[in-house]
């Protein structure tokens, strides 16, 4: 990933990678047209039962068949049906072990830990995940906006950004070609203030992160990237 990679909000960065994890692991697994009838068992059998296939279904972008081949997925990783923050940091630090991919990872799990309990339930996956592979742009936006706004006050700080950029950088940035320099996150934040934050008032709200966004062809190109995933 060069420069331009981390210029565009970093936001093809943090999904794609989020998404290469998951098929590296198994849970992006090829949909499967065999009987569904041992997947919807498992859903009412797990030890921290998922909502049921139609309740998901509904909240989600995706097909009963695509949920039970998600599920089948998540449960081989996952055979308790939640995901704590350890095992967040543990898939990525073998994805990424020429990195540290910590604090990432910790970012990543905030974003879809979305009640804050600490554990990642199935439905917290999978409803993330369809905001990412098939929601309006609007929502992806949103979902970004939501991963950057690390307090979650409504704004992104410069402080914010930066700490996500350094840590994109030090899972993957010292091994980019052309090397990066130990600066380059800060130049990106820069960047990103100039083109973000329209009333110069150091902070990034929403508004102005989705209007921005909608009108950088590059940012919307990198949107399309996410889509026909599974």
């Amino acid at each position: 990933m060069g420069i331009q990679g981390m210029e565009l909000c970093a936001m093809a960065v943090v999904v794609l990678l989020f998404i290469a994890v998951l098929k590296q692991f198994g849970i992006l697994e090829p949909i499967s047209m065999e009987d569904s009838s041992d997947s919807e068992l498992e859903l009412s059998t797990v030890r921290h039962q998922p909502e049921g296939l139609d309740e998901l279904q509904a909240q989600t972008k995706f097909t009963k068949k695509e949920l039970q081949s998600l599920y089948r997925g998540f449960k081989n990783e996952c055979p308790t049906g939640l995901v704590d923050e350890d095992t967040f940091k543990l898939i990525y630090s073998q994805f990424f072990p020429q990195g540290d991919a910590t604090t990432y990872a910790h970012f990543l799990f905030n974003a879809f830990d979305t009640d804050g309990n600490g554990a990642i339930h199935f439905e917290d996956f999978v409803v993330g995940l369809s905001i990412l592979l098939r929601g309006t742009v609007h929502e992806k936006l949103k979902w970004a906006f939501n991963l950057y706004d690390i307090n979650k006050d409504g704004y992104i700080t410069k402080e914010e950004m930066l700490a996500i950029m350094k840590s994109i950088y030090d899972m993957m940035g010292r091994h980019t070609y052309p090397i990066l320099r130990e600066d380059a996150p800060a130049e990106h934040v820069e960047r990103f203030f100039q083109k973000m934050d329209r009333n110069k008032d150091g902070v990034v709200t929403i508004e102005e992160f989705l209007e921005t966004c909608q009108k950088d062809e590059n940012i919307m190109s990198s949107m399309q990237l996410f889509e026909n995933v599974i």
